[in-house]
């Protein structure tokens, strides 16, 4: 039997490649840019003690540094794209590490201007505020202004600014060691050929028929994350410590207030999102329940909670088809949207398919003035790697919307909202999907799609944020953060979102320690709330609402010009109340009965 490997880059055609020449046409142009950062950053302290001085002045210096954050943002986006690529590239980490220690230099010798516009009294503020050579950057500093209380002196802010790298060493640690030094081994497929497990084929395993190899699969994979638990543990330790430590330096009162006072977020709708999930998990024990029989499986292990529920169903769709099918579903938001990124994906906006060294998962990433790129590691037999293109669009789709309607200072959205752009781009792809078949098991098919896709987004992230307030507390509390205390904390909800339905193996206590958003704490909460935001939204715009597109596509276009509730509220939701939510589970008890109905 011959085994299936990995290919290397040079394995691979170009057109399956992103193109990066569309940020720099060689290497030698991205040196460039990093010398002429290097030589004119320093040039920022000719404003130190002067930042108060007038509107004209501060509006010399914003200007200054808009100069050098567009130049950095590009090279860090070229420079991380390419360790994307490869992540044992020795070329590709030695640049990434040059940009590291450049960016704590240029931190260090700007830690001054933010105390300094601080420092400005109220009375002179107003007076700043009405002068016109500040009109463009009014937003920028209405955000700055409001972290007075969390602002340092400049000695303080510039001691964070040298630390910075340090303490996000751990990020790097968990990356190198999950995406470079772990090796899964090899497994049998259902026709007995030799394939490699990575990070990424272990989702394709647990789409398996055949219990048996799920079973392999998760059982070699996770022996894997056993061999390295302690150092993936401490890695997370120090995660949760950089966290506490920011937070207390900034005088927030926790990690999370210090998380949610960016995105102005009340504390209540991180603590509502868990109440209301929590108030829906009956119906994902049914759904559990509901696996097992179709299944014929006596006892359902978590290995068995992802393969379709409708076996004669066997999907095998090209990049090319999930283009035309990602574009089509969007076709309610207008011709300009379906053309970009149409043109965009065919003219190698994306990254495709998984090579050896290349990170794992998906992602879109932009800079201004340039494509935003998309990573994918897609697979034919993956069907839901359709959805991950569509989603990955969303966010990308956001990106080009944000830059053709802000200027660079205002364009970059938080992920608050980035969460709902990509999932509402799910939303229209079932819908879509549910229309184009009248194959009541292909229905059945979808409709298992979507409950899943509510069920990792809504549900199972929303156990990660639990995870996540929890660790972090106990952190905050002066308890140790050790494995056994990671597993047990895990475990607890592991229980509570699983119940009877579902046998939770010892070896699922370990993923705590490889979800790579929990090194990017209290994130993945967002996807929970942008999937109820989504949902509402996806449904005014399906219901052909008056305005409803018009509102979405403004959504689109204001980027970071606002917060996030208000801006979706001018959109159409409202997420500081629990009724978003309640409705995208009410939506989950919708397909479930439905699919209930259709499996007999």
């Amino acid at each position: 039997m011959s085994e299936t490997k990995t290919p290397t880059r040079g394995e691979i055609p170009d057109s399956d490649k992103w193109d990066l020449t569309q940020l720099f046409a060689a290497v030698g142009k991205w040196q460039e840019d990093v010398a002429w950062i290097t030589s004119m950053y320093p040039r920022i302290k000719e404003w130190k003690g002067r930042v108060g001085e007038s509107a004209a002045t501060l509006a010399e210096l914003l200007g200054f540094e808009k100069q050098l954050d567009l130049k950095i943002e590009r090279v860090y986006h070229y420079a991380s794209l390419q360790l994307a690529e490869d992540s044992a590239n020795n070329e590709y980490l030695s640049r990434v590490g040059q940009l590291q220690n450049l960016m704590t230099q240029i931190g260090e010798a700007s830690a001054f201007v933010v105390p300094e516009i601080q420092a400005i009294d109220d009375a002179r503020w107003s007076e700043f505020l009405d002068d016109a050579v500040l009109n463009e950057w009014r937003i920028g500093l209405h955000k700055i202004r409001r972290m007075r209380p969390h602002v340092l002196s400049e000695r303080e802010e510039r001691l964070l600014a040298m630390g910075s790298a340090a303490l996000d060493g751990y990020d790097d640690t968990f990356s190198q060691l999950t995406n470079v030094d772990m090796k899964f081994g090899v497994l049998r497929d259902e026709h007995g050929e030799e394939r490699t497990l990575t990070q990424s084929t272990f989702s394709s395993f647990l789409l398996k028929r055949d219990a048996a190899l799920r079973k392999s699969a998760f059982t070699q994979f996770y022996a894997e994350f056993q061999d390295h638990q302690y150092t993936l543990a401490a890695s997370l330790a120090y995660s949760v410590k950089a966290d506490v430590f920011r937070a207390r330096a900034r005088n927030h009162p926790s990690a999370l207030e210090a998380s949610v006072f960016r995105d102005d977020v009340p504390l209540a709708v991180y603590d509502g999102l868990i109440a209301a999930v929590r108030s829906g998990i009956p119906p994902l024990l049914r759904y559990y329940k509901l696996r097992r029989r179709v299944l014929s499986l006596g006892e359902l292990h978590a290995c068995d909670t992802y393969v379709p529920l409708v076996p004669e169903i066997d999907t095998h769709v090209s990049f090319d088809e999930a283009i035309e099918k990602v574009t089509s579903s969007l076709a309610p938001l207008g011709d300009e949207y379906v053309r970009v990124l149409g043109n965009g994906l065919r003219c190698r906006w994306c990254d495709r398919y998984e090579t050896k060294g290349k990170r794992s998962g998906a992602f879109s990433s932009g800079s201004y003035g340039a494509p935003p790129f998309i990573l994918m590691n897609y697979k034919d037999d993956v069907f839901a790697d359709v959805y991950t293109l569509a989603h990955e669009a969303g966010h990308s789709m956001h990106t080009w919307f944000a830059q053709q309607a802000q200027q660079f200072q205002d364009y970059d959205y938080p992920i608050f909202l980035a969460e709902v752009a990509s999932t509402f781009n799910e939303e229209l792809l079932t819908h879509f999907l549910l229309e184009q078949t009248s194959d009541p098991k292909m229905r059945a098919y979808i409709i298992n799609r979507q409950i899943d896709d509510i069920r990792g987004t809504l549900f199972r992230q929303t156990m990660f944020a639990e995870f996540e307030k929890a660790i972090h507390a106990i952190e905050e509390s002066g308890e140790a953060l050790t494995l056994d205390v990671f597993k047990a904390e895990y475990r607890k909800l592991l229980d509570a979102y699983f119940g009877d339905a579902v046998v939770v193996d010892p070896q699922l206590e370990l993923e705590c320690l490889r979800i790579p958003h929990f090194y990017s704490a209290f994130y993945v909460y967002k996807y929970a709330t942008g999937v109820s935001a989504a949902v509402s939204l996806s449904q005014r715009v399906l219901a052909k609402e008056p305005g409803a597109v018009e509102a979405y596509l403004g959504f689109l276009k204001s980027g970071g010009s606002e917060f996030p509730l208000p801006t979706l509220r001018r959109a159409g939701v409202d997420m500081t109340t629990s009724a978003p939510v309640l409705a995208t589970i009410e939506l989950f008890e919708q397909r479930l009965a439905e699919l209930e109905e259709l499996l007999g």
